[in-house]
């Protein structure tokens, strides 16, 4: 597809990161998820992970400049790519710009409330890790996983307490990303609540015809 530079953006919740892997098979543009790297940073324990890894330990959120620094160091070796999860700040968005453009920011919409159902619905198999939904992807065998029988347990910040308070942070930090992306002339938006496969079907008509209007 040529050097195309993608941001997802969206709410907890919105399907950035399965979006993400789907346009990166159907592309093969590079899938920079923020979270991957920093784990792996930390596994290897460069000189990155190791600053990151204080923060971590501290329970504290590694500064922007640490997460920047990671992702340009991602950004210099691919030939393309799609963000995901990174830029979370106009700061963060601010540094994004000043080591390369970005083509199109994809903001997947999704309400407070949806949010809140969609990810207090998520469970994750205790034994291999496999997430299910009970709305929209039930397991046949309840609290049972359809991979290896595993116990189907829900994670501490998928109940609805945090995921509102998740949420909020969310639009305090990241949703100004879109007004920014907005007056660059770079934002397209797509209905969260459509099906994944629709999502992604409108995703890639965007990439291909490199749109300047929105579309919802």
């Amino acid at each position: 597809m040529g050097r195309k530079r993608l941001v997802l953006l969206g709410p907890p919740g919105a399907g950035k990161g399965t979006q993400a892997k789907m346009i990166a098979v159907k592309t093969g543009l590079v899938h920079l998820s923020t979270g991957d790297i920093l784990r792996d940073e930390v596994s290897r324990g460069s000189q990155l992970g190791q600053e990151a890894k204080q923060w971590m330990d501290r329970g504290d959120l590694v500064p922007d400049k640490l997460i920047t620094d990671m992702i340009e160091g991602e950004i210099s070796k691919a030939d393309g790519f799609i963000l995901d999860g990174f830029p979370r700040t106009i700061t963060q968005a601010k540094a994004l710009g000043e080591v390369t453009p970005v083509d199109i920011a994809i903001n997947i919409v999704l309400s407070r409330d949806d949010v809140i159902k969609r990810l207090s619905s998520r469970r994750t198999c205790r034994d291999c890790g496999r997430i299910c939904n009970s709305l929209f992807s039930p397991p046949q065998v309840d609290g049972r996983c359809d991979m290896c029988d595993g116990e189907l347990s829900q994670r501490s910040d998928d109940h609805p307490g945090v995921i509102r308070k998740r949420f909020d942070v969310y639009t305090r930090q990241t949703a100004p990303l879109i007004d920014l992306y907005r007056r660059q002339g770079t934002l397209q938006e797509i209905d969260g609540n459509l099906p994944p496969e629709e999502v992604l079907e409108r995703i890639m008509a965007l990439l291909v015809n490199d749109c300047s209007e929105n579309s919802y």
